[in-house]
């Protein structure tokens, strides 16, 4: 079997994964920020880092997963006006910013479990280690890297270029960014135009602060992960994951400022799964293709010919390399919904064949054709987790269990021993390590959660006055059969057509 090889973006060439202890595996990967729902944008790094652990574990490794929850309105520093996120979506919906940030992180939580991700080992909160990141900015300021003005605290990137590779993450060269970073506000109380803030002074109208050195205020959106991070994995740990819209400057800001802390970059391996599109466009707002996890899974989106088991956006993004772009079209979903049924018809088929008691005279060349097929899911799976290919020596194993299971070829066509391993492989990548399931059993109590899900999420539309947004789940329910019922006492209730 092949070393595991992993594409690492921070240098940039493919390397043999070393864990720095053996045996064991720290890994890092950036959560939600919880102050809307999740959407498509959101399924592939979960489930990409989700098959990534589970893999891990497979190969024996013990693994600590952190997945942070960004529960604290970040300043964004970087193409878009300061804002505090959370802070400015709890008065949009009359809630508390902390009522908000359980809803949305209940939802999160909840999409994830549709998808049949593993809970990390460890999900701390931005609001719950202020501490901790109050006293890594005090650090920072002690080792002449970050000055306070008003109350808010900024690291000088320009001076840390000057010892360190500022911008080697990313590959953006600082020149380069001083010409085109954005007017800002608190961009006059910096020393200059790269620097980014690790400690806003709150204004009176913002919500959510807390009492630092420097004022009452809160910590800027790069300053939690490393904080977190330096916490539960050490000041260097093995794996950062996250989306490749992160590299910038997200990750590239955690490590000057965990660098500065801890004397080290804080992991070994960085790695960045590629972005998605919607019908061939960038997913944003500004196009309207932001689609969210529940209307994937009910089909409620305008662009959306018909709803898409969690099961089946799954197995579409596993069927490319997370490093490559991936488009959502209804076509291509369509066929990944058709090529699932396939494979997993096949599996089940597979599971039902009953091994020999002995061998007769096994077909030598399919023998090692199978054998070679199984041999080289794992050598692809090693090769920088490409999923892809491990799906596609899959499809080709298919025509020989169905043949198999409609008896044009004997069973002992192939060896106890092949059977045996073709029996265990399947089941260790399609369900163990792929995290795939029957869709009878994801479908197992499932629509009533994603009604239950439509009708609170309708209730919110009605108590703000969005009866657009009420009336839009309660016709296209009706159109796929189901009819919503308003009670008097405020309940509602549903009947199938």
């Amino acid at each position: 079997m092949s070393e595991l090889k992993v594409l690492n973006s921070y240098t940039r060439q493919k390397e043999v994964f070393t864990p720095i202890t053996p045996g064991h595996v720290g890994m890092y990967v950036c959560g939600p920020t919880v102050s809307g729902e999740s959407h498509l944008g959101h399924a592939r790094p979960f489930i990409t880092f989700d098959v990534i652990y589970r893999y891990l574990l497979h190969l024996g490794y013990k693994v600590r997963y952190v997945r942070n929850i960004t529960d604290a309105g970040h300043f964004e520093e970087e193409g878009r006006a300061a804002e505090d996120k959370i802070s400015s979506k709890a008065v949009l919906e009359k809630l508390e910013p902390m009522e908000l940030v359980q809803k949305y992180t209940n939802l999160f939580h909840w999409a994830m479990l549709q998808f049949n991700n593993l809970e990390p080992s460890i999900e701390p909160t931005a609001t719950g280690h202020i501490v901790e990141q109050i006293e890594m900015i005090k650090a920072i300021i002690e080792a002449g890297y970050a000055y306070e003005v008003n109350g808010s605290v900024y690291f000088d990137v320009k001076k840390y270029a000057e010892h360190y590779p500022y911008g080697k993450l990313s590959g953006r060269v600082l020149d380069e960014q001083l010409e085109t970073t954005r007017e800002l506000d608190g961009q006059d109380e910096k020393r200059d135009k790269a620097d980014f803030a690790l400690w806003k002074a709150a204004p009176p109208e913002h919500i959510m602060r807390w009492v630092s050195p420097w004022g009452e205020g809160f910590p800027g959106w790069h300053i939690e992960c490393s904080a977190m991070a330096t916490k539960y994995l050490g000041g260097q740990f093995d794996i950062h994951g996250g989306g490749m819209d992160l590299q910038f400057p997200h990750h590239e800001s955690e490590i000057a400022q965990s660098t500065i802390c801890n004397k080290e970059v804080p992991a070994r391996y960085w790695l960045h799964n590629n972005m998605i599109t919607v019908n061939g466009k960038k997913m944003g707002k500004s196009y309207n293709n932001q689609i969210k996890l529940t209307e994937m899974f009910t089909g409620t989106h305008p662009l959306l010919e018909q709803a898409y088991s969690p099961m089946t956006i799954r197995f579409f993004i596993l069927q490319t390399h997370y490093r490559s772009t991936l488009d959502f079209g209804n076509e291509a979903l369509q066929a990944a919904e058709k090529g699932l049924k396939r494979l997993w018809e096949a599996y089940e088929n597979l599971q039902k064949i009953e091994i020999p008691g002995n061998d007769a005279q096994p077909d030598v060349a399919l023998n090692k054709k199978v054998n070679d097929l199984l041999s080289e899911m794992d050598d692809n799976m090693n090769d920088d987790f490409n999923t892809a290919k491990v799906l596609a020596n899959i499809f080709e194993i298919v025509p020989v269990v169905n043949s198999i299971k409609d008896k044009h070829i004997p069973v002992t066509a192939l060896s106890i021993a092949t059977l045996e391993r073709l029996k265990k492989y399947l089941h260790d990548y399609l369900e163990s390590i792929f995290g795939l399931r029957s869709e009878n059993e994801a479908d197992n109590g499932k629509l009533s959660g994603v009604l239950d899900l439509l009708i609170d999420i309708r209730k919110d539309a009605r108590s703000r006055k969005d009866y657009a947004t009420s009336d839009k789940i309660r016709n296209q329910l009706q159109e796929l059969g189901i009819l919503l019922k308003d009670e008097k006492d405020g309940s509602v209730g549903y009947t199938f057509q």
